[in-house]
């Protein structure tokens, strides 16, 4: 998916719950927390954005393929559902990015005597520290 991912081609379950938090009675009343639930495994997404999705998901994949967000930092059903819905998106758009390969590199010949030479300096000074009969 390209940039701007398009939630609604996907499958998304919403479930409110009870919240804990800020709220006064009302959060013994009203069901403001969301938990969003969209099946990785069936959804259009491509596979190599989806294996990313399910890395960078860790805890929150169950173990049958389904991504679970909850959200519960607001007051209001509206702004709970919001708030999950961008955390998908977010999630979704850092999985469509393709890592970088990674260019082997080796230090240069300079940078090896250079490492030695500190390494041979520090030896001599701790050499200084020690007794005389020691070796």
């Amino acid at each position: 998916m390209e940039r701007g991912t398009d939630l609604n081609r996907l499958t998304i379950e919403e479930r409110f719950v009870r919240a804990s938090g800020p709220g006064g009675q009302n959060v013994n009343k009203v069901a403001t927390a969301v938990e969003l639930r969209v099946d990785i495994a069936s959804s259009p997404l491509p596979d190599d954005v989806k294996a990313r999705l399910i890395e960078i998901a860790g805890h929150r994949m169950t173990s049958d393929g389904v991504l679970v967000i909850d959200a519960r930092e607001y007051r209001t059903q509206t702004q709970n559902r919001e708030a999950a819905r961008a955390r998908l998106g977010a999630l979704i758009e850092l999985a469509s990015r393709k890592p970088k390969k990674r260019t082997k590199t080796k230090p240069s010949k300079a940078a090896k005597e250079r490492r030695l030479d500190s390494k041979k300096r520090r030896s001599a000074a701790k050499a200084g520290r020690r007794r005389v009969g020691d070796d």
